[in-house]
């Protein structure tokens, strides 16, 4: 693994997503709060059964039940893939027992309630979060190279070192994740990977189960970075104004804010027109081939 130092230049962006770091709020989706947390909880969580592939190819699940002992699914499936499907589906359903490592629960909150980059995120060491007053502050980001070396560097724009507040709510959550996954060092990684060094994306998939959980959500499309951008989107719904959205957003541009300014206007403006179709309808009224509007009468 390579390191540059915290404050050097980048040789080239290494992101390997196409569009995974641009600020496009009609074309990504964005999660409801509800789904937020369910996202957070569902992540992480492994059904407890065993895959065994057969002599003729094919591939058997053995589960086991959540009051105890063991059941054989009743048919065989065609690839692991689809086992994994199937043991994950009895345990959503309730009929297989299942493991929870609840380490991925945190990540999910601050990477959507603080706007964090996936970089950004995974460098967060214990002095990067103020429980006191519900802040985490942003002062480096890992990139993963072609390559797969990876190199630690300031956040992506100028303005990307910051201090970013969150929701008090999610305090004891974050706080009972500090408590039981990370180290008492204060340098020590928030979000570490299973052998306590820098946790790579490509391992986050495969161990939280990422694919499984969209999918669960109706949502399997969705990406990582989706998060950042339910969190901008959620500020931006709430009130804030620009110069806010682009501190919590780590932008020293003006655009990437107006975008998600310009989207909730879009919504605040489609809700006024549903509004007044009711109240048209309430009123009984033609509009006279004027597009809805209501004129007043002098």
């Amino acid at each position: 693994m390579t390191a540059t130092e915290e404050d050097g230049m980048l040789a080239r962006n290494p992101c390997r997503i196409k569009g995974a770091g641009d600020e496009s709020p009609e074309e990504r989706p964005v999660l409801t709060l509800a789904q937020v947390f369910q996202l957070a909880e569902l992540l992480g969580r492994l059904p407890v059964g065993n895959i065994r592939k057969t002599s003729s190819g094919e591939f058997q699940l053995r589960y086991r039940l959540v009051e105890g002992g063991t059941r054989t699914f009743p048919q065989y499936l065609s690839n692991r893939q689809a086992a994994e499907r199937v043991l994950w589906n009895l345990a959503i359903e309730g009929y297989a027992a299942v493991e929870h490592d609840d380490r991925y629960r945190a990540l999910v909150l601050l990477a959507t309630f603080a706007s964090l980059r996936w970089g950004e995120a995974v460098a967060l060491v214990r002095q990067d979060i103020d429980l006191e007053v519900g802040a985490v502050s942003v002062r480096r980001q890992y990139l993963e190279l072609d390559t797969g070396d990876l190199v630690i560097g300031p956040p992506k724009s100028r303005a990307g070192k910051r201090t970013v507040s969150f929701p008090m709510g999610i305090v004891p959550l974050i706080q009972e994740h500090l408590r039981a996954h990370v180290a008492e060092d204060l340098s020590a990684l928030v979000f570490a990977g299973p052998n306590g060094g820098v946790l790579r994306r490509g391992n986050f998939r495969r161990a939280s189960r990422w694919a499984l959980a969209v999918e669960t959500l109706g949502i399997p499309n969705l990406h990582f970075h989706d998060l950042r951008h339910t969190g901008n989107t959620l500020a931006a719904q709430i009130g804030a104004s620009l110069r806010d959205l682009m501190a919590r957003m780590g932008q020293d541009s003006v655009r990437a804010a107006l975008i998600y300014q310009h989207a909730t206007s879009e919504a605040g403006r489609a809700i006024a027109d549903a509004l007044n179709e009711l109240i048209r309808a309430e009123r009984g009224e033609d509009d006279g081939g004027l597009g809805g509007v209501l004129v007043p009468v002098a």
